[in-house]
């Protein structure tokens, strides 16, 4: 089961990053990026690093995100 669990992870964390290179809409892109945050937030846990797992979910996809979502409101949206 633990086996199954760190695959199913890894292959979300490895279709993020490439949904991530592959969108041409920011926000979207950061959507997905907080989402690989998250998915990096359950491994560490899984691995047992409580400590990592939670500033990776405090940094990774909370401050992180509302920086990229405040650049994003500066600029345009769409990549052209």
């Amino acid at each position: 089961m633990s086996r199954a669990f760190d695959i199913t992870l890894l292959l979300l964390l490895i279709a993020c990053a490439l949904a991530v290179i592959q969108t041409k809409d920011l926000l979207g892109a950061v959507v997905i990026f907080s989402t690989y945050s998250l998915i990096m937030c359950l491994i560490w846990q899984h691995r047992g690093a409580p400590d990592v797992a939670m500033t990776e979910a405090a940094v990774g996809a909370g401050v992180t995100s509302a920086l990229f979502l405040v650049a994003i409101s500066k600029t345009v949206r769409k990549e052209k």
